[in-house]
């Protein structure tokens, strides 16, 4: 008895705790499910895209290691390597000069289009399951994430009707441009940010602007003036958005940053009571995000310009990446009602930038018309126009037939920076464009009545069917030779040291560096597929010399005859290995004309030694 009388007391409150936390636990699912019943809507657009994405992407996830985009092969390989070489910064073996390419020079990692933020922030799926897989869930990804982010902007920050935003939100993020960009270029893809960085924008824009003028009776303002801490906040979250962007896709900030350029100067001047009130506080947040940017950017982006191996101009001649007018009524071969003998307009499966058919912009054309005279109708008409003139280039293309007649871009080409950007990829800045007048066409007529309300809706969706995507082609690759899958390489070279692979990959055929990312980019490779200083006079060119053995054996693999070898060829072989820092040469059994190859290596470096699938050589 004595010794029940104090446990009493002390097993209420245990009662009590077990009966709030339980109460607790019910309260926070009770709240979890408001919201889910409150945001179920959002959610289902976001599962909408998601599946959309999936479904356009759907070819490589049977094996994301044994398959490939067909119609980009190449670029597919680059940036599977840069995946894997972005996560090894989970390892702590990073640098904005890799020296796992290019050796013994390297890469600089800020003059390439090596997405580093998307590349860390999955590195630990890129470690665990591969880079490819990676790449597969990107590509996928960028899609659905900036169709979704597009929508949330149209529907909290225009306030527009869930039907008309994800009609915007759709075209924005399976547009014409975005699905053939898909075709392994991530950068253009990641646009995801971009509604961010607008939201951000019109958002400092609100908290600079004071409000008209009031007097009180004593004849002193009484206007509540700019929002102080609004603009600070909103300054700081630009600042981030934009850094993030810096290391993910620098063309798109730099098309998203010229768009919204325009926009605004179109829409100061059509409302310069708005301007002259907010545009000294807009000027002062846009240059506080600015310093606060430039603190992290600064030195990468200086590396990128004048740092090793960097390169300050582009590498691509604007007049061949030119959009051709006749392009803007074609509809793309990557939609449903496509034709493949249209791919002769662009530069290749990557670049259907303006594929955007008549019916679209016959639509957007009486959508803007019909929306009336309002100030953001405007600056998205002006600011199309801009782009849209921007991407033919330097000179007008018209059937594929150069027209002599000059292009807006010729006022602006060769200026610094912008020649880093495809005229042809400002075309990308209209599907947000086009999908804000769509969004303000359809959304007023689902608020208003009569015929409007379904024929707007209904003309819209027509536009929009003949460009649906189709999924993205793929096609099987060859598997990586055992000997890099199975871990053998470390037999011949330790992890950081360099392995020669017989041939050697270039910008044009960069398959062996499918081994180095198969080895989460453990080795380094000479030459390859990258942006560096061997053009002429140090500009930026794709690719590097080649070292006359790696030329010899190049011209092995491709014609398969057998050179005579003698004592210069191979002293020659010597100082090259040398100069590569080559631990070990590999020929793979499924090399082309693998057996001239080995008789060819063996009279430069020796007797082979067989391990696994491949032939190596320890110089």
């Amino acid at each position: 008895m004595s010794s029940a009388a104090p446990t009493a007391p002390d097993a209420a409150p245990e009662q009590a705790f077990r009966l709030a936390d339980q109460v607790n636990r019910r309260s926070r699912a009770v709240r979890l499910l408001a919201g889910v019943r409150r945001h179920r809507l959002d959610l289902l657009a976001a599962l909408v895209c998601a599946v959309l994405a999936g479904w356009v992407t759907h070819g490589l996830w049977p094996d994301p290691a044994g398959r490939t985009l067909a119609l980009n092969p190449e670029d597919q390989a680059l940036y599977e390597w840069f995946l894997a070489v972005d996560a090894r910064a989970l390892l702590g073996d990073f640098g904005l000069l890799t020296d796992r390419l290019n050796a013994p020079d390297g890469v600089n990692m800020m003059a390439n289009t090596t997405v580093i933020a998307l590349g860390i922030v999955f590195a630990p799926l890129t470690l665990l399951l591969g880079a490819p897989v990676t790449f597969a869930l990107l590509a996928a990804a960028n899609l659905a994430g900036t169709a979704f982010a597009w929508y949330l902007l149209f529907h909290r920050t225009l306030r527009a009707r869930r039907l008309a935003a994800a009609l915007g939100g759709g075209l924005c993020g399976f547009g014409p441009g975005m699905i053939s960009q898909t075709n392994s270029h991530l950068h253009m893809t990641a646009q995801w940010l971009v509604p961010v960085i607008v939201w951000l924008v019109v958002r400092l824009l609100q908290a600079s602007d004071p409000g008209p003028t009031t007097l009180d009776g004593t004849g002193r303002d009484r206007s509540p003036g700019p929002d102080r801490r609004r603009m600070l906040t909103s300054a700081a979250g630009l600042a981030a958005a934009v850094t993030a962007q810096v290391f993910i896709g620098e063309e798109v900030l730099f098309l998203a940053a010229v768009t919204l350029l325009v926009m605004a100067i179109s829409y100061a001047v059509a409302d310069r009571d708005l301007a002259r009130r907010a545009l000294p506080g807009f000027a002062g947040g846009l240059a506080v995000a600015a310093g606060l940017a430039l603190l992290v950017l600064g030195y990468p982006l200086w590396f990128q310009f004048a740092g090793p191996q960097g390169v300050a101009d582009g590498m691509f001649t604007p007049a061949y990446f030119s959009a051709d007018l006749s392009s803007w009524w074609t509809i793309s071969p990557l939609s449903v009602a496509g034709s493949d003998q249209s791919a002769r307009l662009t530069t290749g499966p990557a670049e259907y930038n303006t594929f955007l058919g008549w019916p679209l912009l016959l639509v957007a054309a009486i959508c803007a018309i019909w929306v009336g005279r309002r100030r953001l109708v405007l600056a998205c008409v002006v600011a199309g126009l801009v782009v849209g003139a921007l991407s033919l280039g330097p000179e007008v293309v018209l059937g594929g037939t150069r027209t002599a007649l000059p292009g807006p871009y010729a006022l602006i080409g060769g200026l610094p920076v912008v020649d880093g950007a495809l005229p042809m990829r400002f075309a990308l800045a209209l599907l947000p464009i086009i999908a804000t007048l769509v969004v303000l066409a359809v959304d007023r007529a689902l608020r208003g009545t009569g015929r409007a309300r379904r024929l707007v809706p209904l003309a819209v969706g027509a536009a929009l069917l003949p460009i649906f995507p189709t999924p993205l082609p793929t096609a099987e690759r060859p598997a990586v030779p055992e000997f890099v899958s199975g871990g053998h390489w470390r037999q011949c070279v330790r992890p950081g040291g360099v392995l020669v692979p017989v041939p050697l990959p270039t910008p044009k055929e960069p398959w062996p560096m499918r081994w180095a990312t198969a080895a989460d980019a453990a080795f380094g490779l000479p030459e390859g597929f990258f942006i560096g200083p061997y053009g002429r006079g140090g500009t930026a060119a794709m690719g590097t010399f080649k070292q006359p053995t790696s030329a010899l054996l190049a011209d092995v693999a491709r014609r398969g005859d057998q050179p005579a070898i003698g004592d210069e060829q191979r002293r020659q072989a010597a100082r090259d290995a040398e100069f590569w820092g080559a631990s070990c040469i590999a020929l793979a059994d499924d090399a082309p004309h693998a057996e001239s190859l080995r008789a060819t290596l063996e009279q430069l470096y020796g007797p082979a030694t067989r391990i696994a699938d491949a032939w190596i050589w320890r110089v």
